[in-house]
């Protein structure tokens, strides 16, 4: 059980890849609190959600997650990137893991470990 439960804000839009990442968190003691598959429905997640850690596709149906981590910074709420594809991340965003597809539960956790 890890030292502190989040509650986790997912932005997959690949239903398979959500499920088994919800899976992991859940093995991990933590619980999703929402899934969002667009960018437009990640956005209001990540602006009303009780919600403490997101972790974000960077390529969501088609766009860029990049608006949601904005409204998670505005509030403060730490978030993971996560890809299967080759990014360069540049400022503000550089300083987020990026968890790389597919990956682990010991990646995950390691991600985990390392965000505030």
């Amino acid at each position: 059980m890890p030292d502190v439960m989040h509650r986790v804000l997912i932005a997959e839009d690949e239903d398979l890849i959500a499920l088994v990442l919800g899976e992991m968190l859940s093995d991990l003691g933590h619980r999703v609190v929402a899934v969002a598959e667009r960018v437009e429905e990640g956005v209001e997640l990540a602006r009303d959600a009780d919600i403490d850690l997101a972790i974000l596709d960077i390529n969501l149906d088609g766009g860029l997650s990049m608006p949601i981590a904005d409204v998670l910074t505005a509030r403060g709420i730490p978030y993971i990137f996560a890809t299967g594809g080759t990014v360069r991340l540049e400022a503000p965003y550089a300083s987020h893991f990026v968890l790389r597809k597919p990956f682990t539960q010991a990646a995950l956790r390691a991600a985990l470990e390392t965000t505030p």
